[in-house]
């Protein structure tokens, strides 16, 4: 059954209700318009035609799927057996390839992977090139041999820490919890785990049966273990059992220190083997026993346990008098505020655990952005020096510089939060500048909301539409281009934002989001009412010369293009021009949309003074003859001058468009060709940007 990520969509939510729904509820719930979900449901007969399933519309009821329950499973599970996912997404792609890269280190050619991603090969030799450093940073390198396809050097001890880092950063243990739980099998929870990155690695039997030997050896050292380290030991040891199960051994690494103590956890591991070997019938090697010996040492578990032999019983009275005292070391001053924090405890706690463990048995931990937080927080940094020396007392072992970064992280989080209570922050706004306001400003504002978000209301602007009235209400600007205004406060960038100029951004922002609001309450009204008036004379514009006109059906593009000219202005002048600028808008992509039945002609251009709003269909209201068209009936023109009010002009037109796919009444309307009916529809919807946009004022 071959259906469309849409329709899998659709018929994946239509399975969930267990009533008739609207076609607008639908489209909410999925997140596309209406109209796209009206489109895709012409074809859902076509989707069901092999299963005993009708889908059945009724006006005034709604829509819904009538057949049998088992038959409603049935196509329940082949709709979640895809792997459908958003290819347009770059970072989902590059994990996908990160994916597919560690489930197998085989030649592959670039094709492979461009035909498994619908992308291009350039795309894919792109992507390869930025997970490069995340695999290098396990061990693993990729070699290009020419002709041949793409190969993965490394060890099996680095192809494993790989996998296990990759599951780490991709894991939902809620899902896992969902999946695997005491409840037993959940099958629907099962499929979303499948459908995601951690599924197409875990192999489902596997990791079920380790869980029962897991459960049937009833130790604590295993019930103690918090959710998360509970399930990293389970995907851990899942990972080994199928590598071992495909004769993938491990290799053992001559500079691994082998020689771990023979104590509690190291038995604890050797009967967990054995369990394993009983139920997978297969040998493990010994140097598992000491992976899975390594991995118990480190985990965090829900109270601390000491091994007997290390003559160590910490109480947690006697940790909490550690924790104060590491607060005292780091900031008598701030101690007590500190000491309220009970996130900052609780998180501290939890860290310290394992950390201890770490520490008495001399293990090592990685901390990759150790060099980051040195240079980033050198005072925080130095403090947690103080803070590691009560450590060492307590322990008599030496922390690791990786040891102190950590701390660093947990003492300044508190600190942000603890000076975050002390003064008032509020949210900055900041223009970002380009010299259209539409092209690489939105671009860096994308990248701004991600690393920012919450901290800034972000606006994108033309390099002249910086007027007096944006400066009032804006605190500073981002601008990848010279702009002319000397006195206003400007950061600026190179247009992919790298990571000094998002340094340079961060202390703006942290300098006006403790200041008070930049304009006066009463000199803002004004502005306010200046540019009110200024939206709604636009919007009575676009309102009051909106017209419809009708062509011969056999009309080609170059001749609808000098049509539309002559009716959009009275100069010959203007006429070209208008011409000129929509062939250099249409040249670049078309504008022909045959999957909404209609063309949209818009630009910028020189030839009109005002925004400007037309209807072009053909005389007897059928599809245009000359196949550029598609087969459309009706093309939509929208024109802005070039002047100040860009952004205001764009931000209206825009709203008309999306009103054209969004709204399908609108459309079955200008259908009919009736010029006033169309104008009083046009003003009604308008009629809501207004509110809206005045609403914004007062949000």
């Amino acid at each position: 059954m071959e259906m469309t990520p849409r329709m899998k969509q659709i018929l994946q939510r239509l399975l969930q209700e267990s009533a008739a729904v609207s076609v607008k509820y639908l489209a909410e719930q999925i997140g596309v318009s209406r109209r796209t979900v009206q489109r895709e449901l012409e074809s859902v007969s076509a989707s069901l035609k092999d299963y005993d399933l009708a889908f059945v519309s009724k006006t005034g009821v709604g829509i819904w799927l009538e057949g049998s329950r088992k038959e409603k499973e049935r196509l329940l599970a082949a709709l979640s057996a895809g792997d459908d996912y958003d290819v347009s997404n770059r970072e989902e792609r590059r994990k996908r390839l990160v994916l597919e890269i560690l489930k197998e280190k085989g030649l592959r050619k670039l094709f492979y992977y461009s035909s498994k991603f619908e992308v291009s090969e350039a795309t894919v030799s792109a992507d390869l090139e930025a997970v490069e450093g995340w695999l290098a940073r396990y061990g693993l390198f990729v070699i290009r041999k020419p002709g041949s396809g793409i190969s993965i050097e490394g060890s099996e001890e680095s192809y494993r820490r790989a996998i296990r880092a990759f599951i780490d950063e991709n894991l939902d243990t809620d899902i896992m919890r969902e999946v695997y739980g005491e409840d037993g099998y959940d099958l629907s929870s099962y499929r979303v785990l499948k459908k995601g990155n951690i599924g197409q690695i875990l192999n489902n039997d596997i990791v079920k049966r380790v869980m029962v030997c897991l459960t049937n050896l009833d130790h604590d050292r295993v019930l103690t273990l918090t959710e998360n380290s509970y399930v990293g030991l389970v995907i851990h040891i899942s990972i080994a059992i199928n590598r071992i199960r495909k004769n993938e051994v491990m290799e053992y690494d001559v500079n691994w220190k082998q020689d771990i103590t023979r104590d509690e956890d190291y038995e604890l591991a050797e009967k967990i083997v054995q369990k394993l070997e009983q139920e997978f019938a297969i040998d493990i090697p010994k140097v598992e026993v000491s992976y899975i010996c390594l991995h118990l040492k480190g985990a965090k578990h829900e109270k601390i346990q000491w091994s007997e032999d290390a003559q160590m019983q910490l109480e947690n009275k006697k940790l909490q008098q550690l924790v104060n005292e590491m607060i005292d070391a780091y900031d008598k001053k701030q101690a007590y505020l500190l000491k309220q924090d009970d996130g900052f405890i609780q998180g501290l706690l939890a860290h310290l655990q394992p950390t201890l463990i770490r520490l008495v048995y001399g293990m090592s931990i990685q901390n990759p952005v150790l060099e980051d937080i040195k240079v980033t927080y050198p005072e925080m940094y130095r403090r947690c020096e103080d803070v590691a020396a009560v450590l060492e007392g307590y322990t008599g072992k030496k922390v690791p510089e990786q040891e102190i970064g950590f701390l660093t992280v947990h003492f300044g989080a508190a600190m942000v939060r603890l000076e975050g209570r002390k003064e008032k922050i509020r949210k900055v706004q900041v223009g970002v500048i380009c010299s259209s306001g539409i092209g690489i400003s939105r671009l860096m504002a994308s990248k701004l909301e991600k690393v920012f978000h919450g901290r800034m209301q972000l606006t994108a602007y033309g390099k002249y539409e910086v007027t007096p009235y944006v400066m009032s209400r804006t605190d500073f600007f981002i601008s990848s281009i010279p702009i002319e205004q000397p006195d206003i406060p400007v950061v600026f960038v190179n247009p992919l934002l790298n990571e000094e100029d998002i340094d340079n951004i961060r202390h703006m922002i942290t300098k006006y989001e403790r200041m008070p609001k930049k304009q006066k309450e009463a000199d803002e009204f004004s502005m306010q009412l200046e540019e009110i008036n200024l939206v709604a004379s636009q919007i009575n514009t676009v309102i009051k010369y909106m017209d419809l006109f009708r062509v011969d059906n056999r009309i080609s593009f170059g001749e609808l293009l000098i049509a539309i000219g002559e009716k959009m202005s009275p100069y010959s002048d203007c006429q070209e021009m208008i011409r000129e600028d929509l062939l250099r808008r249409e040249q670049i992509a078309s504008q022909v949309f045959a999957e909404f039945g209609f063309a949209l002609f818009h630009a910028r251009t020189k030839g009109v003074m005002r925004p400007a709003f037309s209807i072009c269909m053909t005389k007897d209201l059928a599809p245009f003859a000359n196949p550029y068209f598609k087969g459309i009936g009706i093309v939509f023109v929208m024109l802005a001058p070039v002047d100040a009010n860009a952004k205001l002009n764009g931000d209206i037109m825009g709203y008309i468009s999306s009103m054209l796919i969004e709204e399908y009444e609108f459309l079955e309307l200008v259908g009919k060709g009736d010029k006033e009916e169309i104008r009083t529809a046009l003003s009604r919807s308008l009629k809501k940007y207004f509110h809206k946009y005045i609403g914004s004022f007062t949000g």
